[in-house]
């Protein structure tokens, strides 16, 4: 019995991953139960099981007195034998709980096992993962038997299991694919310093290389675009950019919105913004189908950015400075040093903090500068009201709405100008 006791516990840790003593201690709580359960008159302190972890030999004593476990009966036996059931299946949840949790964000390989209403079962060897709807890649079908890859992104408990959450459309997805396919990123040489996604449609990868010898962007395509041509295959035909990063805002934005043509970058610090400008033939193209081009650089460089001709920023500019000259106090001079620094608002000026301004804007007092941004937001607010109550009136003349909403600006410029390169796409 003792041998094949060992045995069993060996395969078990060896099939399962359960640690053995843990096996050892769940059998030991069984018998322990079965015994009580089998002698009820006698005290529960008064009987002890213990079990010997080398030889695997089980010493049963009550009150003392060495007992047999085959004298516990058959009610009893069935007793332990639940008891070590459950205590195995906990076990191994804990042990699954502990490999996975260490390995969220980690691509893995399985196979499609079955699908429930939109939901993919993945067999993934020891274990199973879920890849649910809302993961998938829009518009991707999948086959029972065929091999799928995904990321792990969620794991916890449920009940006497482990939920393992995968999905495809997590921007990580595309990180761990560049790792996977590109030798030089898994070995550090080249780093993704930014990536932003839409999945399905379109995705940004900034790159940059610790070696002046390697071009991040070229290794990146591969000859002839092989590297970059099997990751736009598993994601289905989804368009990758990949942008050559750069430190500097000033070309790294450029990059990020190509193959948009730039003439220049303003950047204001205070709202974390940029005013972008482009030519009138450039602007749908900078944007992008539905602002996804705009949309993804603007996450991929962690700053606000907005697409401006020279005519229309001219224009915000014009009115921002006839907005802020309506504040009492505030002269023509403060006010263009306010859209100098990119408020161009009063919906901009209400967000900014007393000590931002003053630090900022040459010769503002405190009192001023809590002066101005009380205004904005009562301006702000009171425009909202009037545009909201005005919104179906027929006959208003357009510059009294004009006055009564505050002029509703949202872009701000700031001090510098760019020159771009660095973007290459999976369409090129």
């Amino acid at each position: 019995m003792s041998v094949e006791l060992i045995r069993l516990v060996e395969t078990i840790q060896r099939d399962k991953n359960v640690d053995k003593h843990l096996l050892l201690d769940a059998i030991k709580s069984a018998l322990t139960t079965a015994a009580r359960k089998h002698y009820p008159d006698v005290e529960p302190e008064l009987i002890q099981v213990d079990i010997n972890a080398e030889t695997g030999d089980i010493l049963t004593t009550k009150d003392g007195e060495v007992v047999k476990e085959s004298d516990f009966g058959r009610i009893a036996a069935q007793t332990a034998k639940q008891v070590i059931i459950q205590k195995i299946r906990e076990a191994e949840r804990d042990s699954q709980f502990g490999e996975f949790q260490d390995r969220q964000g980690e691509l893995i390989s399985g196979t499609v096992q079955r699908i429930e209403g939109g939901v993919v079962m993945v067999n993934m060897g020891k274990s199973d993962g879920i890849l649910p709807k809302s993961e998938q890649i829009p518009g991707e079908s999948f086959d029972i038997g065929k091999p799928v890859r995904a990321v792990i992104t969620e794991v916890k408990k449920a009940g006497q299991r482990v939920k393992i959450v995968l999905s495809r459309r997590h921007p990580d997805f595309v990180r761990r694919l560049f790792e996977r396919e590109i030798p030089e990123i898994s070995e550090g040489v080249i780093s993704i310093r930014g990536l932003s996604r839409e999945a399905g449609f379109r995705s940004k990868v900034a790159v940059s290389s610790l070696d002046n010898k390697i071009d991040a962007v070229g290794a990146c395509v591969g000859v002839r675009g092989t590297r970059i041509k099997n990751i736009v295959d598993e994601l289905g035909g989804e368009r990758i950019d990949i942008v050559r990063w750069n430190e500097s805002l000033q070309v790294l934005i450029p990059n990020a919105l190509q193959p948009a043509e730039i003439e220049e970058v303003m950047l204001c610090h205070l709202l974390g913004r940029a005013v972008v400008l482009v030519r009138d033939d450039q602007l749908s193209l900078a944007i992008g189908r539905k602002g996804q081009n705009v949309r993804l650089a603007t996450k991929l460089v962690g700053w606000d950015i907005e697409i401006r001709t020279a005519e229309e920023l001219d224009g915000d500019i014009e009115k921002a400075v006839a907005a802020f000259t309506k504040i009492p106090g505030v002269e023509i001079e403060l006010a263009e040093r306010l859209v100098e620094q990119g408020i161009l608002g009063y919906d901009d000026l209400s967000v900014m903090e007393v000590d931002s301004l003053v630090s900022t804007i040459e010769g503002l007092t405190e009192e001023m500068a809590e002066h101005l941004i009380q205004t904005a937001e009562t301006f702000s607010e009171g425009g909202a009201q009037v545009a909201s109550n005005e919104a179906g009136a027929e006959g208003e003349a357009e510059e009294e709405l004009s006055e009564s909403s505050a002029d509703e600006l949202a872009e701000q410029p700031a001090l510098e100008s760019t020159e771009s390169s660095g973007t290459v796409s999976s369409d090129d």
